[in-house]
């Protein structure tokens, strides 16, 4: 709009630049310059080009010699004779160095921006379509999969475990969630699948687990198989909790197997002579077994998954954990794409994580090291601890952990970023603030001895905090009347306050 203002740092530069308003776009822009202002050849003039798509900054590099001062032996000519000065030459070849990070032809920039554009739509107008396919694209690499569903959560899209009554083999839409593709279950081959939905198809949905695994018996349904879809989640629907699942389908499997060989000598079941209706009230009865822990729940979806799809155990820390890092796992994969990591080496982070794995080692001069992986909502990162430093931490590194890491970037060519660790901080050790909410200072006055009661036999770092709702006014407890907010303490307070006055950050 304001095509005036457009300026070139030398004559020679406006022919090539006009169309684009004095900007760099094309590789082929690039390769006009240094012909025009260097006197390259056509050829000499596609190596820089190559250089720059490689993103090769050592060769962009030691071209500028070339470009601005010439090369006889070469048969260069170089800006100078051209009468541009040594100045503006470097400048003109740090801009083209500054386009090699996103350098690309003309012809891509058409293609790509019909496609950004259509995906713009897409995601803006359909984004819960757009976001499982982009899911199922990914589908056999977890870290990108675990990477998309947290950004569906951030765009507040739900992520339903898969279920065998409404799974496909890919990522599939109900409403405004996105159900998990069966194809991502470890064990669950494709053919696996497609017999499943097929007799789904065929003959209805399954009413229960008995049903399926009489149903799908000798159709390449083993027990691993089985195993996997019930860790996964897949027979939620079904009835009956996994842990109660666990504990009975293998017994089922070899009771029909049993069957399926006493067929084939002649021998006949009750199962065998009974109708269609009186098979469909037969049932086989669960243990009264309960339900696995949440955390062990979460492990066995992580297990057969690679991610957490019915949560995380990272969600009751989020606030806290977005609050002191200054990175996500996610800034140290290497992008194929970019041929880079967004994190630099040698630069100060914190992350924060679950501690996933440990492995020990022992230096040369028999001294303990240690080598972590940390996981957070999006991804891991492997974390190096050296002998000094483990010594100083050792007692947080624990697997399943969940702590902070203070360290430096370590980055190596064409692979994924480490952290080297200088500091471990246990998200225990961060005080956490327990509000309690009162609608006017007499409503407080009037409870504050019962509430001195509850909190009387906690102990810990974590801060009390009054809010009055009348007047905005805020009251910090002092830390030597500190609490231990867990679990049992903020039930409590919420039992005799309300658990909508009860907050804890």
């Amino acid at each position: 709009n304001s095509r005036g203002d457009i300026t070139y740092d030398c004559p020679q530069l406006e022919p090539i630049l006009a169309p684009t308003y004095g900007c760099i776009v094309y590789q082929e822009q690039v390769m006009q310059i240094v012909r025009d202002l260097g006197g390259y050849t056509l050829g000499r003039s596609d190596l820089v080009r190559r250089a720059m798509s490689k993103k090769k900054r050592d060769v962009m590099e030691r071209e500028r010699k070339n470009f601005v001062y010439g090369n006889k032996e070469e048969n260069v000519p170089g800006c100078l004779s051209k009468g541009i000065s040594e100045s503006v030459a470097n400048k003109i070849y740090d801009d083209m160095m500054d386009f090699a990070e996103y350098a690309f032809n003309k012809s891509h920039a058409a293609a790509y921006s019909v496609v950004a554009y259509q995906t713009a739509y897409l995601k803006y107008y359909y984004p819960v379509e757009f976001m499982a396919a982009l899911l199922t694209s990914v589908i056999d690499n977890s870290s990108k999969v675990s990477e998309y569903i947290y950004s569906c959560k951030m765009m507040g899209i739900r992520i339903l475990a898969p279920d065998i009554n409404r799974g496909v083999a890919g990522f599939s839409v109900e409403k405004d969630s996105i159900l998990y593709g069966l194809a991502s279950i470890k064990g669950v081959g494709w053919p696996v699948i497609e017999s499943v939905v097929r007799e789904r198809e065929e003959n209805g949905p399954f009413r229960d687990i008995f049903d399926f695994l009489s149903r799908m018996e000798g159709r390449e349904v083993n027990k691993r198989v089985v195993e996997n879809f019930i860790k996964a989640g897949a027979f939620d629907s079904l009835g009956g909790t996994r842990k109660q699942l666990m504990s009975v389908y293998g017994v089922y499997m070899d009771g029909v197997l049993k069957d399926r060989k006493n067929n084939l000598s002649g021998q006949m079941s009750l199962f065998d002579i009974a109708d269609d209706e009186t098979k469909s009230g037969m049932t086989v009865d669960l243990p009264d077994i309960g339900e696995y822990p949440k955390n062990e729940m979460l492990a066995l979806e992580k297990e057969v998954l690679g991610v957490y799809v019915s949560g995380h155990p990272l969600e009751e820390n989020e606030t806290m954990w977005r609050k002191h890092i200054t990175n996500m796992t996610t800034d140290f994969v290497f992008n194929e794409d970019e041929k880079r990591v967004k994190v630099t080496d040698g630069a100060r982070v914190t992350i924060g994580g679950i501690i996933e794995s440990k492995t020990v080692k022992y230096t040369r001069t028999n001294r303990v090291m240690a080598f972590i992986t940390i996981e957070d909502l999006v991804g891991t990162v492997e974390v190096i601890i050296w002998p000094d430093d483990y010594e100083k931490n050792s007692a947080y590194l624990s697997e399943d952990s969940k702590v902070f890491i203070e360290g430096r970037v370590s980055v190596e060519e064409d692979k994924d970023a480490k952290v080297i660790c200088n500091r471990i901080i246990p998200f225990d050790n961060i005080p956490k603030k327990l509000w309690i909410k009162f609608s006017t200072r007499e409503d407080y006055l009037q409870n504050e001895e019962r509430l001195n009661k509850i909190i009387a036999d906690s102990d810990g770092k974590d801060i009390i905090v009054i809010y009055i709702e009348s007047t905005k006014e805020k009251k910090e407890y002092s830390r030597n009347r500190g609490v231990l907010a867990d679990e049992e303490l903020t039930q409590k307070l919420s039992s005799v306050f309300g658990s909508e006055n009860v907050r804890l950050t």
